[in-house]
């Protein structure tokens, strides 16, 4: 009967426990914690086995993961791992089996898949396989730094693509992989206003479109980094005065320019995070280094995806007015 007794009031007490967690922790937030953490599992386990560290797979993983939902000729991943690799690529050129599994056949047709997992089987489609074959390729050229600059270089044939993988790869090691937090731009305590100017006409130094947010406010504003990222160019252009660009672990590129200086000793190749201030709000631009007071104090805030092949702006008034209403909600 005691026993009856204890066991109903821990029921209960557990009951009354477990509903707190959901309302704390959003179903979005711990399906995305559980990605991340069965992620690591992988990353962690193909390290291991090739002795690539975890960060990179996961910066070349991420990589294509945004290419792969930047593209229409490359499909959306199916599960863990975003790695892309053709079916001719993988079982190799001259083939007669697209569908090849068998690591040693493809091996003699001169296919990059391998057995990951120790199934015996290559399976284009199996996230271990896919992740222990680009690690074995990245093996092949060495373990440090700069070798694995030289593999990626040799596979992707792009300087930028490069950069990129290595740049997200040294947010993750600092960081780990849940680093998708915004701000907005300005503190929401100052007094600024804006509204959609992507697409409008610019006529200084020719007929173009503007390709981003004005966000006006006064003079020496603190302007925020709107993410976690890495800095990628930092100094002065006679259309955006003194500016500064920042690339996130998605492949967008974050461009804050019309700045009326710059916040500390702010390097190309620094990390930043997000809500930390890179900038102040100025007038520059439109001339020679030095050049401002041509239009009202604001920042310009653009937006640009990178794709893999190419890169384009697109309109960042969505994101702000999401990141605004976003802090607003957290600071009530």
């Amino acid at each position: 009967m005691k026993r009856s007794i204890i066991f109903m009031l821990l029921i209960s007490f557990l009951l009354s426990i477990i509903p707190i967690l959901p309302q704390s922790i959003p179903k979005a937030n711990i399906d995305k914690i559980a990605i991340y953490s069965e992620r690591m599992a992988l990353y962690k386990k193909v390290e291991a086995l090739t002795h690539i560290p975890w960060f990179y797979l996961a910066a070349i993983d991420q990589y294509e993961r945004n290419i792969r939902h930047a593209r229409r000729d490359l499909p959306n991943e199916e599960g863990l791992i975003g790695i892309y690799f053709s079916p001719r690529q993988w079982v190799g050129p001259l083939n007669p089996n697209l569908d090849d599994k068998n690591a040693n056949s493809i091996k003699i047709f001169g296919g990059i898949g391998l057995d990951g997992n120790g199934d015996q089987k290559a399976d284009r489609n199996n996230d271990e396989d896919i992740l222990f074959t680009f690690a074995n390729y990245i093996s092949t050229y060495g373990f440090d730094k700069n070798h694995i600059k030289i593999a990626l270089w040799d596979y992707y044939q792009r300087d930028k693509t490069v950069g990129i993988i290595m740049n997200i790869a040294s947010l993750y090691e600092k960081y780990g992989l849940n680093i998708e937090k915004n701000s907005f731009p300005i503190p929401l305590r100052r007094n600024y206003s804006y509204k959609n100017t992507w697409g409008d006409r610019r006529g200084w130094g020719g007929v173009r479109i503007h390709e981003g947010t004005d966000i006006f406010a006064s003079y020496g504003t603190p302007v925020r980094s709107t993410t976690f990222g890495v800095i990628e160019l930092k100094g002065w252009n006679k259309y955006g005065g003194w500016r500064i660009g920042i690339r996130d672990i998605n492949n967008v590129y974050h461009y804050y320019a019309h700045l009326s200086g710059f916040e500390g000793k702010l390097k190309p190749g620094q990390i930043v995070e997000a809500g930390q201030v890179i900038g102040y709000v100025g007038s520059s631009g439109y001339g020679p280094p030095g050049t401002s007071g041509k239009f009202p104090p604001h920042l310009h805030y653009g937006m640009y995806k990178d794709n893999g092949i190419s890169e384009w702006s697109f309109d960042p008034y969505p994101s702000l007015r999401l990141w605004e209403r976003k802090e607003r909600k957290m600071k009530k």
